[in-house]
């Protein structure tokens, strides 16, 4: 029977590789039925998942993937800047299997890059960063990189990050060398630069205005005059002469044609063009 941290973890992987997007629904039914286990554990992972900040609960609406506001959302760069960099700038040296096993995951991101599997390219680029907290040891502060690399995900599809896979996997391979080399303070500033590329990609609004989109959206719509919104001005007025002469014309006109009468219950329908949408709506109906 699959476990609660079973799905935990599904569930994280799925939000890491965009294949969960921020206000998901996540029903306990459907779960259940999903990983073939009672709701209860469907509940233990959902709770787990809410104390780690991944996922919310509404009396009303159930469980529900979260949508970072924007202060969520500086705030959880500002605390993956604080965990990477100081994890960078305590240590002193790099052994060559931790640098193995990133290079590995170079090549995973890389062979990500260069298929067609969006999910795996997304999960591979946020798990570097995870990847990294074990190779050097600490794997409490890669537990807790993990969780907060799901929520900038989440950050970077609501608010429409514009920043570039292929450039990610190159601040990674240049973080990489330079960790190789043995350059510490080199690999904490590429870090810096990198998690501030990626978060100043974010759309997110410049103002604190809690209004702001709102007062926009409600700003006085400003028209230009079109035909209907000119006043319209009364023709001028013809002399006697002009009326005389118009009349003279009337009188001097052949009379007009008249249509043809039609019975009494038939009805006058105008042809149908062919651009006439109407007629194709109508087949429809």
């Amino acid at each position: 029977m699959t476990t609660a941290t079973e799905i935990s973890n599904r569930i994280i992987e799925a939000v890491m590789a965009q294949k969960l997007a921020p206000g998901s629904r996540l029903g306990e039914q459907q779960l259940a039925m999903l990983f073939d286990c009672s709701r209860t554990i469907v509940r233990e992972a959902l709770t787990r998942l809410s104390t780690r900040g991944i996922v919310t609960v509404s009396a009303r609406r159930g469980w529900y993937v979260i949508e970072p506001s924007e202060d969520e959302a500086r705030e959880a760069f500002e605390a993956r800047r604080v965990i990477e960099l100081g994890l960078l700038h305590q240590l002193k040296t790099v052994d060559k299997a931790a640098v193995r096993q990133l290079k590995n995951h170079l090549q995973r991101e890389k062979a990500a890059l260069a298929g067609s599997d969006v999910g795996a390219r997304s999960f591979l680029l946020g798990d570097f960063h995870v990847c990294l907290a074990e190779c050097l040891g600490n794997t409490l502060l890669a537990d807790t990189l993990r969780d907060f690399t799901a929520r900038t995900t989440l950050i970077a599809m609501l608010y429409q990050s514009s920043h570039d896979a292929a450039q990610s996997c190159a601040d990674h391979v240049r973080i990489v060398e330079a960790l190789e080399a043995g350059d510490i303070a080199r690999a904490e500033v590429l870090m810096s630069e990198h998690i501030g590329t990626v978060q100043s990609a974010l759309r997110l609004q410049a103002s604190s205005d809690p209004l702001a989109e709102l007062r926009d959206a409600l700003a006085p719509v400003h028209k230009s005059p079109g035909p209907a919104d000119t006043p319209a001005q009364p023709p001028p007025r013809k002399s006697k002469a002009a009326l005389g002469s118009a009349a003279g014309a009337a009188a001097k006109a052949p009379p007009k044609p008249r249509s043809p009468r039609l019975p009494r219950n038939s009805v006058s329908t105008p042809p149908a063009s062919p651009d006439d949408t109407s007629t194709y709506l109508g087949a429809l109906l």
